[in-house]
């Protein structure tokens, strides 16, 4: 696995396993991504999409057979309001927006069965400014007082509110965690605005998103050359590019390809006939 250092010092693998939608099979699954060489976790605090708590017992089996938490990069959400199912709330949705982090953060870590996170992002921008600005201060209190390494934003493809956000913030952004597709043209302006303040950028639906690149001559013929698979290549670009994708697969042979891909790299020439499908 290789790695990346954030502006906040942290080791963070080049390839997490997300965890969303995987229901009852979550601890499971995040057991077998761990035993298969994972390193990084990605989860949230949201049990409409997530079983955070079976998230932490597939991490608990990590360390049962031996496993140490400094080995594992940790990174959960705070989902406001809008984003949870109001039957299954993991905090009071009458309780002050300070509240509702506070309460998040505290059952996330009794859910992951750690003492800190490395990583807490925002699920998604608040509106209006003024409520963002307020969610992002009570995060980096949290950052202050040692209980998450980090702190970051998911869902935010308005380059302008990322810019007014960084520009107000005293503990500046890690990470930005964005669906990569093409309706946001792939974040191209974001992403390079974010690599020059040295926010690292993530993707999710990194695969399920682009089937037409995937099956594209392009990545077909390269794919070929290496004599790889076609997910393989597109995994090893977004790594060449700077981009840590969250993997979701469900299968212990995608896990084991998916990981082989820092065993390779791609000549530059591929890489330019892939930024070209992007555009």
């Amino acid at each position: 696995m290789d790695y990346v250092t954030s502006n906040q010092n942290v080791r963070i693998p080049y390839m997490l396993y997300g965890t969303a939608w995987k229901k009852e099979r979550t601890a499971d699954l995040v057991a077998l991504a761990l035993e298969n060489g994972f390193r990084g976790i990605d989860t949230a605090c949201q049990p409409k999409h997530y079983e955070e708590a079976l998230v932490g017992e597939g991490v608990k089996r990590f360390y049962q057979k031996g496993g140490k938490r400094e080995e594992l990069f940790i990174q959960t959400k705070f989902t406001p309001l809008s984003g949870q199912d109001p039957q299954r709330l993991p905090y009071d949705a009458k309780a002050s927006l300070e509240e509702q982090i506070m309460t998040s953060y505290n059952v996330s870590k009794q859910n992951l069965h750690t003492e800190y996170l490395d990583s807490l992002l925002l699920h998604s921008p608040l509106f209006p400014y003024a409520h963002l600005l307020s969610a992002w201060q009570t995060l980096e209190s949290l950052c202050e007082r040692g209980d998450t390494r980090q702190i970051g934003i998911s869902n935010c493809y308005d380059l302008s509110l990322l810019q007014q956000l960084y520009k107000d913030a005293r503990i500046k952004p890690s990470i930005v965690q964005n669906r990569f597709y093409a309706d946001s043209h792939y974040d191209i302006s974001l992403r390079t605005w974010a690599k020059e303040k040295g926010i690292i950028y993530q993707s999710f639906w990194t695969l399920s998103a682009n089937p037409h690149i995937l099956h594209s001559p392009t990545i077909q013929t390269i794919a070929n050359t290496y004599g790889k698979s076609a997910e393989q290549i597109f995994y090893r670009y977004m790594i060449h590019k700077g981009i840590i994708p969250l993997n979701g697969t469900t299968s212990a042979q995608h896990m084991k390809e998916d990981l082989s891909i820092f065993e390779f790299a791609l000549d530059s020439g591929s890489i330019e006939k892939i930024d070209l499908l992007l555009h």
